[in-house]
């Protein structure tokens, strides 16, 4: 039988069969995180998604699938994040090898002199927002600067979460906003618009989002009270003195890597040479700490061999004496990684039997059928985009499926393609970091130490930015018809 006979014979999923996975995910989830606890992402939740790609697979089976065509599309599925998981386990070397060379405890060192509570959240934000618009990756925002104002967020006697959604806000505002980014570079190729067109239109909902982010950080800021939580800097920052050779000689590394991204080098040579250049700086700065690491009583070339390859791959802590900073002296290296790198696979299995199956086309096209203004438009568009990233599991798909699937619909209703490829940032980029299982989630997570959803309260970029591109198409707002766009060329 031919391929083209064996497509012939599948047949369409009804909406039950298309939602019968998710519902089985969505009560075996919640059942789980009620057991596990914040134990879940150990191990207990990629199961469960395994469970539900299994689930979703017998659906597919009735329909006509054999198991040879499933297996093509969560390989399929898999190789699109082989990039996010290389870089994933690079990160984590970065940080490994960023620690022990003294890039992250300077960072820490000279950030504590500067920032104090009340402005912290807000310079967070607006640090996090130009380092991403001038790198265009969310993701090596997070995992350079990011991890050291967590460091001195954490220093001061801040709320972990809250300082991490300071950092994904800033991180997230260039991602979307920046030229470099690849994701702001997609969704005006996916709907038939330019570049520059679409991220002058984005700004008309991003900024507004931006400022009101901005606005609720200087409020916390001005109205937390962080007790004596903050009053060790002292005695923290001689800790850290005392540990580490601090000169801003260190941040040549980091200045490297931003360097490289700017000039357009791709991610994974320009984070395994910040990587690298973290090692040998490591060697050059910082002997006693690698000598530490490596277990060797006296310096020899195997002891800082041993050192710095522990950095790059294993779990490493630098004791200060100072219980704060010890905790902040830590890294999982590589190994650090590789849960996240599980759950990623396991949400790219379970997200690819749903795609290759139908079965997401199918529940997309149940929601078309209820649009019927401009603004259930957007808030379908909005609400197909946050969808995708819950069960694909990847922010990618959260915009390439829905650009395809709302281009006709957007044209159909005289809307200029800019409405829609703007739709898609506002919400299938910034809420791709919201999700435990998506990739963009997990990955920041693992970055910053600290949980999706522990963050997500105070992530208020990516909160508000799917509900004010929702409240502009409603009120008519910036609402550009195909006559327009006609005219105005």
């Amino acid at each position: 039988m031919s391929e083209h006979e064996e497509s012939n014979k599948l047949l369409k999923p009804s909406l039950l069969e298309a939602l019968l996975p998710i519902l089985f995910l969505i009560v075996a989830l919640f059942l789980n995180v009620r057991i596990f606890g914040d134990a879940a992402l150990d191990g207990s939740n990629q199961i469960i998604l395994m469970l539900t790609a299994g689930v979703a697979s017998l659906v597919a089976v009735r329909l006509g699938y054999t198991w040879k065509k499933i297996r093509s599309s969560i390989v399929k599925s898999i190789s699109s994040a082989l990039s996010s998981i290389i870089i994933l386990l690079l990160i984590g070397s970065l940080a490994g090898t960023w620690l022990l060379s003294g890039v992250v405890p300077a960072m820490i060192y000279y950030g504590l002199q500067i920032l104090n509570p009340t402005i912290f959240l807000v310079a967070a934000t607006i640090v996090c927002a130009i380092v991403s618009v001038a790198t265009g990756s969310s993701w090596t925002t997070a995992a350079t600067v990011g991890i050291a104002l967590i460091g001195i967020g954490t220093a001061l006697g801040l709320n972990p979460g809250m300082v991490a959604g300071a950092i994904i806000s800033g991180a997230y505002f260039g991602d979307k906003m920046s030229p470099l980014s690849d994701t702001t570079n997609l969704a005006p190729a996916m709907v038939g618009t330019d570049l520059f067109t679409h991220i002058r239109y984005m700004a008309y909902t991003t900024i507004p989002s931006i400022t009101i982010t901005l606005i609720i950080f200087l409020i916390i800021g001005l109205t937390q009270d962080v007790g004596t939580a903050g009053s060790d800097t002292q005695a923290i920052l001689e800790a850290i003195d005392g540990s580490f050779y601090i000169s801003g000689v260190l941040f040549l590394v980091p200045a490297a890597v931003v360097f490289m991204i700017v000039r357009k080098v791709p991610a994974i040579p320009a984070i395994m040479m910040g990587a690298i250049l973290g090692g040998i700086f490591a060697a050059i700065f910082q002997p006693e700490a690698v000598l530490a690491v490596s277990g060797y009583e006296s310096f020899s070339a195997e002891a800082f061999y041993v050192g710095i390859m522990k950095a790059f791959y294993g779990e490493i802590q630098i004791i200060t004496g100072h219980p704060i900073v010890d905790d902040l002296m830590s890294s999982g290296g590589m190994y650090g990684m590789l849960g996240t790198v599980w759950l990623i696979v396991s949400a790219m299995i379970f997200g690819g039997v749903m795609e290759g199956t139908g079965m997401l086309k199918r529940i997309a096209e149940a929601i078309i059928s209820l649009v019927n203004s401009t603004g259930s438009l957007v808030a379908s568009t909005v609400g197909t985009c946050v969808f995708f990233n819950i069960t694909a599991s990847d922010q990618y798909l959260a915009i390439v499926v829905p650009g395809r699937m709302y281009t006709d619909t957007y044209k159909e209703k005289d809307l200029a393609p800019e409405n829609l490829s703007r739709t898609l940032e506002d919400s299938g980029t910034v809420t791709s970091a919201l999700v435990p299982w998506n990739t963009c989630g997990a990955y920041h997570a693992n970055v910053l130490g600290v949980a999706t959803f522990a963050y997500l309260p105070f992530a208020f970029f990516n909160l508000i930015s799917p509900l004010m591109t929702i409240f502009y198409a409603y009120m008519g707002i910036k609402i550009r018809s195909l006559k327009d766009a006609k005219h105005e060329e």
